[in-house]
């Protein structure tokens, strides 16, 4: 910003008077206050672009002084310092001449006074519109393919400024091209114009548009000078001859040229096109040329496209060509044949002029004539075309696609298998046919059902995978394009080897077995193919006690007459050989008891309840005896005492015995012995003996006045040993005193 103080040599004098007055002083105090600060804009706060503008700064300041302080006077635009200036006055401004719209902004003054800072509020200065901008060009005359440099500027403006420039055509005042650009760093932009091929007398308009906070000024549009243009070559023209009618046979030529205006640094590119197809071009002169006997295919658009590196003239004609004769028409009875069966070509023209034939078999001729016959080979498949010629006119016909098939050789069988087929085991089964025309399709058959299908292109062998969990049947069908009847292989038998799979034991009849009666153990498995090898086991044994190879899914161990020394835990093992030589199955532990047999426990029951029964009858009897013995008793306490023996060896006896005897008693020396009673009323055989016996008379009531020992004899009775045991059981009943 350019700005023009108001200052003039006043201020030196300010200075000077304020430096007498503060010598004049005798360092009095002086107290200083800003009133008020406000700012003024000449001629308004609102200007038009290019008119001067002031903007004041009024400042009252109160002093106990004489003479006015001096004080500091700062302008902002935009919180920026643009202005600042030491002064006595209460006015100080500046002056911006030609304001423009980088002018606007908001604008406020500050005054310093020892100390003490005040500003005013901000205001807003606006500068309405922008200068119209100046627009150079860098040529008054061009050529088409060529550009066209246009300068837009603003010099009395900053930037950034967006520029809006555009393309018209003099005559008809339309927008051609427009283009627009910011300039961020300066107050011009230069921007390119192609000239095309339309192009005949060019203006260029400019407009600048300057934005400021939220406002934003535009410029009125500039003009600039006349462009002429000329042209670098003209439209391209055609030339087709023959002229008139142009028929089969004719030499076409199709020529395209331009008139080239001025002398090029190079010759443009002439392209000729049929359709979409190039059929000629040129870059080193002034045209392109196309000649080629006329065929109904030549019929059509040609289009020649003339191009420079911005230019491009086109221009198109039509060419109409008369047919000669009809394309010929080759027919086949059947595209499909059995080998051996007769192949048959014809070739035709449509109104059967005379033409000289020739049938292909791709670029091989086969025929020189309208048809072709032959027994169909395999070697007669391909593609076949023919063509007729009437003079210089060839045609050719159609294609037409033959395939001679040959009929399949029985597909053979086989089972991809080195060993056994182990159930769960993938096997591959594959299935060729040797001969015949591919592709093939084969499927293959499991258990008379189709289980995969698949299709081979060549004679290589159709491999089909399977999971084999049985014995099966395999079986595989081929079929081509032969109008025969699928082909059948041979049945491929399948066996397939189960390993021993979860090996049970089991006993029969019952887990416990009466000693002397059979004991059968049984070690079977759910599935495994023959033979199987089971072994029995007893448990903490190492070695099997019995093995034993069958074709059969159990086998059994008997054990005849089983005994307590058969009790235990048993199990068994089963493997064939495709069972895992490291884990043969094992099956769980049975435990087996062996117990009496019925007949001895009831023999045993019978001994013991007959013993308790005896035992029962000689207490019952004992009980008996007892009771008659005590019945005795009182009559032989009543006898008198034993006498003593006589020389006869006869007792002596006591009236108190006798008395006794009546109650089988017998009072041997204080002692009372049992007496046996003959219950039948028998004599009984008794030997007597006596023992001498010496007791003392300790018993008050049994020697009241008597001291010393006394002799008695006892006598004992010699009996035989049934006797004997029945006393002695009495004797003992008649220790307890009862």
């Amino acid at each position: 910003m350019q700005l023009r103080w108001a200052r003039g040599d006043k201020m030196w004098l300010g200075v000077l008077l304020t430096l007498l007055l503060c010598s004049s002083l005798d360092g009095q105090e002086n107290f200083f206050t800003i009133n008020s600060i406000r700012m003024e804009s000449l001629p308004d706060w609102t200007v038009q672009n290019g008119q001067n503008l002031t903007l004041q700064c009024i400042v009252d300041v109160s002093t106990t002084s004489q003479v006015k302080p001096q004080h500091l006077v700062e302008f902002y635009k935009d919180d920026e310092l643009i202005y600042n200036v030491s002064s006595m006055e209460n006015t100080e401004s500046i002056f911006i001449p030609q304001a423009r719209v980088y002018d606007s902004g908001m604008y406020k003054c500050t005054v310093t006074l020892n100390r003490k800072k005040k500003p005013t509020q901000e205001y807003q200065v606006s500068v309405r519109g922008v200068p119209s901008p100046r627009v150079t060009l860098d040529k008054r005359e061009a050529i088409e393919g060529g550009v066209v440099m246009v300068n837009c500027s603003v010099p009395e403006e900053k930037a950034p400024i967006h520029f809006t420039v555009e393309k018209l055509e003099l005559d008809t005042k339309n927008v051609k091209q427009k283009r627009e650009k910011t300039s961020r760093d300066q107050n011009f932009v230069t921007l390119e114009f192609p000239v095309e091929e339309q192009d005949h007398v060019l203006i260029f308009r400019c407009q600048a548009r300057i934005t400021f906070g939220i406002r934003t000024e535009i410029s009125e549009s500039t003009r600039s000078d006349l462009v002429t243009v000329r042209e670098s070559f003209s439209s391209p023209k055609f030339h087709i001859s023959p002229t008139g009618l142009i028929t089969e046979g004719d030499q076409l030529h199709v020529q395209c040229f331009v008139q080239v205006t001025h002398q090029p640094y190079e010759f443009p590119e002439i392209i000729i096109q049929k359709d979409k197809t190039i059929v000629a071009n040129s870059r080193h002169s002034n045209g392109a040329d196309y000649a080629v006997m006329a065929m109904m295919e030549h019929n059509g658009n040609y289009t020649c496209k003339v191009e420079s590196s911005r230019i491009s003239k086109v221009i198109s004609i039509m060419v109409n060509i008369t047919e000669l004769f009809s394309k010929p028409k080759l027919e086949t009875s059947s595209t499909r044949l059995d080998q051996g069966e007769s192949l048959n070509l014809s070739c035709s023209i449509l109104g059967a002029p005379p033409a000289n034939f020739t049938i292909r078999k791709g670029d091989t001729i086969v025929s020189h004539s309208q048809n072709f016959s032959k027994i169909a080979s395999g070697w007669d498949s391909g593609t076949y075309t023919c063509t007729a010629g009437i003079g210089k006119v060839v045609k050719k016909s159609n294609m037409v696609r033959i395939d001679v098939c040959e009929m399949l050789s029985k597909p053979r069988i086989s089972l991809d298998a080195r060993s056994e087929v182990i159930k769960g085991q993938t096997i591959e089964v594959s299935c060729q046919s040797i001969s015949g025309t591919s592709p093939i399709f084969y499927q293959l058959l499991k258990a008379n059902k189709v289980l995969e299908s698949c299709n081979k292109s060549s004679n290589d062998p159709a491999v089909f995978k399977d999971n084999a969990t049985k014995d099966v049947e395999y079986q595989c069908i081929a079929d081509n394009c032969h109008s025969h009847t699928k082909m059948f292989s041979e049945v491929l038998r399948v066996k397939v080897v189960a390993p021993v799979d979860e090996v049970q034991i089991s006993i029969l009849l019952s887990e416990v077995v009466e000693s002397g009666t059979d004991m059968v153990l049984r070690c079977f498995v759910n599935e495994g193919s023959a033979p199987i090898t089971y072994r029995f086991y007893r448990e903490k044994e190492g070695k099997p006690f019995h093995q034993v190879t069958l074709n059969d899914t159990q086998a059994f161990w008997r054990k005849p007459q089983a005994t307590k020394d058969q009790e235990g835990q048993y199990y068994c093992t089963a493997f064939n050989r495709v069972s895992h030589p490291k884990s043969f199955p094992q099956s769980r532990k049975l435990t087996v008891r062996v117990v009496l047999a019925s007949w001895k426990k009831g023999l045993i029951a019978v001994v013991v309840i007959g013993v308790i029964i005896a035992a029962l009858v000689v207490g019952a009897k004992c009980y008996l005896l007892r009771k008659a013995e005590a019945r005795q008793r009182p009559v032989e306490m009543s006898r008198p005492a034993a006498p003593l023996l006589n020389s006869n060896n006869e007792k002596m006896l006591d009236p108190s015995s006798e008395t006794n005897s009546h109650y089988g008693y017998n009072d041997d020396v204080g002692n009372h012995a049992m007496k046996p009673v003959n219950e039948n009323k028998e004599p009984l055989n008794l030997d007597v003996e006596y023992t001498e016996v010496e007791v003392s008379s300790a018993e008050p009531h049994r020697a009241l006045g008597t001291k010393g020992t006394e002799t008695l004899y006892s006598e004992i009775r010699k009996a035989d040993c049934d006797f004997m045991e029945n006393r002695s059981s009495r004797t003992e009943g008649s220790l307890d005193g009862t």
